[in-house]
């Protein structure tokens, strides 16, 4: 590492943060930093190459805010963990444990709230409650490997889950013993840029930007059984959804001798279940 921050640094070939930053993003590169590497605080880096604090801050900064760096208050700057991109279609009802144990990874949870509490305005209109009734919160951040992934608050009637302590890895695993695993769900997805308390949550920038999830989840009766609001790494996440081209108007609705199966909808239900 010494080397890194040895040599003279030339006025001429560019702003002296861009030839900071470039090379301890090569370095990064190149694997001369590793995952979890720490670096030197600003003051000691700065006497390294002769370069101001100012000067070296702007550099860290911009490549804490490319996801190259990660912050830790009381504790440094360090070298990012790689993350790998998730491909998630978006026709099934899958949680989020069963996604990654078929993609042959462990699911973690770290818990954040678990209890019953008066429903918010929000979850009384989504979840179709009454005066006095209440709800059950989970919310949780879920990763994979040790890498966060996605801060999930889910919000059931509490006539469904009066114990919400007992949800352990999946929420839907129980649901599903208990015989009210949902059938279909609702889900909208927008794109938002995350504040201080969620980006240090997932371990990103403040302002990058995350997908923002809401689902409505119903039992096969019709009764809504989850409202789930989740906000997923922009930078490890992509969703697929298949299009099928629509029908022309004044089209025979049959031209086979056959009954066809009809095509998963490219806009039923999705996944990312807690």
């Amino acid at each position: 590492m010494d080397d890194l921050f040895a040599g003279p640094f030339d006025s001429g070939a560019g702003p002296l943060y861009v030839q900071l930053h470039r090379r301890i993003a090569q370095a990064i590169a190149s694997g001369a930093l590793r995952p979890g590497d720490g670096l030197p605080p600003e003051r000691d880096i700065a006497a390294r190459t002769g370069l101001s604090r100012v000067t070296v801050r702007k550099s860290v900064g911009a490549l804490v805010a490319e996801g190259a760096l990660i912050q830790r208050r009381g504790s440094g700057t360090f070298i990012a963990p790689p993350v790998e991109r998730l491909e998630q279609a978006l026709s099934l009802l899958t949680s989020f444990t069963e996604d990654m144990a078929r993609r042959g990874r462990h699911s973690d949870s770290r818990w954040l709230a678990r209890g019953l509490h008066a429903p918010s305005p929000a979850e009384v209109m989504a979840l179709g409650l009454g005066a006095g009734d209440q709800v059950a919160r989970l919310d949780r951040v879920r990763g994979s490997d040790g890498v966060p992934l996605a801060i999930e608050r889910a919000a059931l009637p509490a006539q469904l889950l009066p114990d919400p302590q007992a949800v352990g890895d999946s929420l839907y695993a129980l649901l599903q013993a208990r015989d009210l695993r949902p059938v279909r769900a609702v889900q909208r997805i927008s794109a938002a840029s995350l504040g201080a308390e969620d980006a240090a949550l997932l371990g990103v920038p403040v302002g990058a930007v995350s997908l923002r999830i809401e689902r409505r989840s119903y039992l096969p009766g019709g009764r809504i059984v989850e409202y789930t609001r989740s906000l997923y790494r922009g930078d490890a996440y992509d969703f697929a959804v298949e299009l099928t081209l629509a029908p022309q108007s004044g089209a025979p609705k049959s031209v086979a001798s056959h009954p066809v199966p009809p095509h998963p909808s490219p806009s039923g239900p999705e996944r990312t279940a807690p």
